[in-house]
């Protein structure tokens, strides 16, 4: 994919650079024309070849970062014409071969920058010449005290992944990844921060290319430990290669964060504060010679999360129905905090060694309050009431340990050797306190759920690539994983406000759930001269898999102690293959296949009963096998004079779908509805995505795109109760604008939409979000200071769901108070020299793995956590 855009931008660039050969110099004596551009690999190129190599790094002056794609034409200083061009890969590098001697310069250019040229090279018919780092200038230019500067796109489309360039988004200060996730073309981020893509939630998130157990544990909780000021970047592959790890059917997305590679000692203090939330955030670069270090540590604190929830269900029996509404009031408080040290050396000119050593907390506390139980049974006259109030703990602590080393003999030919330490440890609990129905005051009784768990992996992986002639890259290379789980949960009862012991009623145990994945892949991709691309490979991925309890398990998902559950290894072949094509004017066509699977995390696995609900209670399955997932792509992008416009189908079937389950069962407060999980669903979903953003008098940008697909669900249950289908379509939308004004001013708008979505046994309602924010750049743009609101409108905000069997009908309504404003402030402290090379960036560990659960409205992850009266499936792990 990388080459195709190579071979689009060659032809463009020779071109551009005749026609600035031509402007520079006079017409030919006697002709009234000037020369003709000579390209070369045309009949018309008769220069004579050589054995001379030309090679060099084209950096940014500000960032330092590579200048991927530019331009760069080398011209005979005698005839004033391109005898050869390229553009520069992803890391800015590039090389010219089979160069004949002579004097020669280079002329270098691409959007946004202003052309450069380096005069007086002198090529030797044998010799290498090494430009090394070549700086290039944004395009700054003043004219009648007006400045006009190029704004670089908000939405980007690359070769192989569509980016968000999230730096440009001010209303984004002084929050967290979920608000930058919402604007993110075909990514949906419901209101409980649960990601999907394209309407699938099996979506693999990355940080820096870095797996990590946080995101295997939430992804919803892990971008709130991620401060939207740090993101510099957002990546979305929707057919990733072979390279990448087979998890994640739906696609990666991995989350670059900002980084400082320039010499000297930078220190940023981005700081906010609202009605909602608060922040702080410092993040210090020192960088000298060939070593650099990086410290950085994140703050947030949430507060005044407030919200209300009612539910009615229906549960039938053979001796009637059985009738219960809830509700209560909901209150979220919690403290989040990200710490990251880095390290990076260049041991020599083509080899640099990478490590880093990260902490993640999260400690959130859920309140709810007056929870009151009505129900009304077959055999009663009046109903029966109950309430309780409900504390949940989740506290959770992540450190990710990594280090890799990455070796470059040639320009794409490199060899990197990456290892990865990983360990999650999680205590997500409840207590509910049991009122007296004489007062609904008193402590009657009290309940309490312990669960303890860890989730630790550790990485081994190597790669290497090499090109083949001009045209071909190859890229093999494998994998180890090794995974560690654990799950301990108890259950204690008390009377009144007395001491708590065990419950005799419920079992204590743990789950060990250890697994191992081996995996290797090769990938080879070919341009052509029609300008063809295609990049084909394949992954194999062997699982072993050993499970026990500690104690007996009852019940039919149980086991004895030490036993193996007998869960058999499998063995996974990915193919994938992406074809595109360059046509007239800069218009590109896409065809895309691959295969994904889906591995269960620890939410649908957890054997833990969750009862904070007795009415709707959880559990999941240690037994559930990965989902497996077929995707096909067309896509098409063009740009209409200043329109980027984009156009996407896209199909996928899902088999072995991971399914919850839901029946009914008797608990100590009468009938309830219970949740599990079962491979035994199907999937399809068929759709179209259509994006496009523009840039209006270089001050102004606008974009937005709708996305809308057909979903069709079955569990393929044999069992009437269970048995389920459901289909519809699902719409969403999205606007942004941005507005660059004078003396530092900007100001941004976003707008988010997304229908009701369909499940398989109903449907969860829709929603909105919107914000506007207003930022002024300091003096010399050292700092800022901004304000921001989101949903100012919307007080509350309400969503609706449903969903029904044959042995049950639930309806519920969530009311979220999320009206909200904040202030921001950032400020950088150091000296830069942007004369220094630019540090090369190694590959890293990325773990592209595990289905991970989703959390409810309150930020309760689902099955592990608290629920409260659940709208929908939103008990289940993955909204159906």
């Amino acid at each position: 994919m990388k080459n195709l855009v190579q071979t689009l931008w060659i032809g463009t660039v020779l071109l551009i650079a005749s026609e600035s050969v031509q402007a520079q110099f006079p017409t030919l004596p006697g002709s009234g024309q000037k020369p003709a551009p000579a390209i070369p690999g045309t009949s018309s190129d008769n220069t004579p070849r050589g054995n001379a190599k030309l090679t060099g790094i084209i950096v940014d002056s500000t960032t330092k970062q590579p200048v991927e794609f530019a331009s760069i034409a080398l011209i005979d200083t005698k005839t004033n014409k391109p005898i050869d061009g390229t553009v520069a890969d992803e890391k800015g590098r590039f090389t010219l071969n089979k160069l004949p001697e002579g004097n020669f310069r280079l002329l270098i250019s691409f959007v946004g920058y202003t052309n450069k040229t380096i005069a007086r090279i002198k090529l030797n018919r044998k010799g290498d010449t090494d430009l090394g780092t070549i700086v290039l200038s944004p395009d700054v230019r003043t004219l009648k005290e007006v400045e006009v500067v190029g704004q670089a796109s908000l939405i980007e489309e690359k070769v192989d992944r569509l980016v968000y360039n999230a730096d440009k988004d001010i209303t984004a200060k002084g929050g967290d990844a979920t608000e930058v996730m919402r604007k993110v073309p075909l990514l949906t981020v419901d209101l409980d921060g649960n990601i999907s893509l394209r309407g699938n939630s099996n979506v693999r998130v990355l940080i820096n290319n870095k797996p990590s157990t946080i995101v295997a544990s939430s992804v919803a909780d892990a971008l709130k430990q991620i401060p939207a000021d740090m993101i510099k970047t957002v990546e979305v592959i929707t057919s990733p290669s072979a390279k990448y790890d087979a998890e994640g059917s739906a696609g990666i997305i991995n989350i670059i964060t900002k980084k400082t590679t320039i010499q000297g000692f930078t220190l940023n203090v981005d700081a906010g504060a609202g009605n909602r939330g608060s922040n702080l955030g410092l993040n210090g670069n020192l960088r000298t010679g060939k070593m650099g270090f990086s410290l950085s540590g994140f703050g947030r604190a949430n507060y005044n999360v407030i919200g209300k929830f009612a539910n009615t269900q229906e549960t039938f029996g053979s001796s009637g129905t059985t009738r219960t509404e809830q509700s209560a009031d909901t209150r979220n408080h919690g403290i989040f905090g990200h710490y990251t040290l880095g390290w990076d050396y260049d041991i020599s000119k083509n080899s640099v060694i990478t490590a880093s050593l990260r902490y993640g907390t999260r400690n959130n506390f859920q309140n709810q309050d007056n929870f009151l139980t009505r129900t009304i049974t077959p055999s009663g006259y009046f109903p029966s009431l109950s309430m309780r109030n409900v504390v949940t703990k989740d506290l959770s602590g992540t450190v990710d340990a990594n280090i890799d080393y990455t070796r470059t003999y040639k320009p794409q030919q490199e060899l990197t050797v990456s290892a990865q330490y990983s360990r999650n440890n999680r205590n997500n609990d409840f207590t509910a306190d049991i009122l007296s129905n004489a007062d609904f005051s008193t402590i009657a009784a009290r309940q309490q759920n312990l669960n303890n768990s860890y989730n630790q992996e550790t990485t081994l992986q190597g790669d290497y690539q090499t090109p083949i002639g001009k045209n071909q890259l190859i890229e093999f290379g494998g994998k180890g994983i090794f995974r560690q789980v654990e799950s301990a949960f108890s259950y204690n009862y008390g009377i009144g406000t007395g001491e708590l012991t065990t419950d005799p009623t419920r079992t204590a145990n743990t789950l060990n759930y250890d697994q191992t994945i081996g995996a290797g892949y090769a990938s080879y991709t070919l341009t052509t001269k029609k300008k063809y691309t295609v990049k084909a490979g394949a992954r194999y991925e062997y699982t072993t898999i050993h499970a026990n309890y500690s104690q007996n398990q009852p019940g039919e998902l149980g086991g004895a102690a030490g036993q193996d559950l007998g869960i058999p290894n499998y063995g996974n072949l990915v193919p994938s293959i992406n074809i595109s094509k360059t046509l007239k004017g800069g218009k590109t066509i896409k065809l895309a296949y691959n295969r994904r699977l889906q591995r269960p995390g620890i939410q649908f696995l957890n054997p833990n009963v969750n009862t904070s609900n007795p009415t709707n209670i959880t559990q999941g399955n240690p037994l559930l096998s990965p989902e497996l997932t077929d995707n096909f792509e067309f896509s098409t992008s063009a740009y209409v004079k200043s329109v980027y416009l984009n156009v996407s189908l896209f199909a996928r079937q899902t088999n072995n779908s991971i399914t919850s389950v839901r029946d009914t069962a008797t608990t100590s407060v009468g009938r309830a509805i219970r949740t599990t999980y079962q491979n035994i669903g199907k999937e399809s979903a068929y759709g179209v995505n259509v994006f496009g953003n523009a840039t209006l008098f270089s001050k102004w940008q606008i974009g937005g795109g709708v996305d809308a697909y057909y979903a069709y669900l079955t569990n393929n249950s044999s069992i009437y109760i269970y048995n389920a289908t459901n289909s519809g379509w699902v719409v969403t939308g999205r606007f942004f604008s941005n507005l660059t004004l004078k003396n530092g001013w900007g100001v941004q708008g976003f707008a988010f939409m997304r229908g009701r979505r369909v499940q398989l046994q109903g449907y969860q309602g829709g929603f909105a979000f919107y914000s506007l924010g207003v930022k002024k750049d300091l003096k010399n743009k050292r700092g800022s200071f901004g304000i921001a609101g989101e949903n100012f409108f919307n007080h509350p905000f309400t969503i609706r769901s449903e969903s029904s069997s044959p042995i049950f009908t639930q309806n519920s309504m969530t009311s979220l108070y999320n009206a909200g404003i904040r202030v921001t402030f950032s400020y950088k402290l150091g000296k830069l020299n942007f004369d220094q090379p630019q540090r090369r960036r190694g590959r890293s560990v990325e773990n592209d793995d595990l289905k991970a659960g989703e959390t409810d409205n309150n930020g309760a992850v689902q099955q592990q956590q608290q629920q409260p009266a659940p709208g929908g499936n939103r008990t289940g792990g993955r909204p159906r």
